[in-house]
């Protein structure tokens, strides 16, 4: 059944295949469809015209379908691929950076190189030089592997 409605189609088997995969991309998540349909509709285009001729076998076809397929997935995520646009909030998602430089009274004493202050309504764990609790710090970065900020005492 399936062999019979390929011989009646003929070139427009292409042009069915590509609307079916561009149907597919709407229906599923994702943009990778659309470019495998794409190239189906190109090769369905040429075979309208090239379709008697003699070179046009159905080897030739797959073949220039899968090289199209892949050409225009490269050109698809060139086009569509990400942005790298500067924010206008750069720290937006990185709470800890956006921190740094700030002053804030010791809530624990800093022993053997860690304690914690308050900044708003949050206690962080901080790291510097021991220090007793009360005294004026400053934020200057923010320790990555501990979790926590690195501290300084303001003078």
């Amino acid at each position: 059944m399936i062999g019979r409605i390929v011989l009646e189609l003929g070139p427009w088997n292409w042009m069915v295949l590509g609307i079916i995969l561009l149907v597919l991309e709407i229906v599923l998540p994702g943009v990778f469809l659309v470019w495998i349909g794409i190239a189906s509709l190109i090769v369905g285009a040429i075979s309208i015209f090239a379709w008697e001729s003699g070179f046009w076998t159905w080897q030739t076809q797959v073949l220039l379908f899968l090289v199209l397929s892949v050409a225009s997935a490269f050109a698809g995520r060139r086009l569509a691929g990400p942005r790298k646009d500067d924010s206008d909030q750069p720290l937006l998602n990185r709470r800890g950076d956006q921190l740094i430089g700030r002053t804030a009274t010791l809530a624990e004493p800093i022993r053997n190189g860690r304690g914690r202050i308050q900044l708003g309504d949050t206690l962080w764990r901080v790291s510097g030089p021991d220090l007793p609790a009360g005294t004026r710090v400053r934020v200057t970065a923010v320790a990555e592997t501990e979790l926590g900020l690195v501290v300084e005492p303001i003078p």
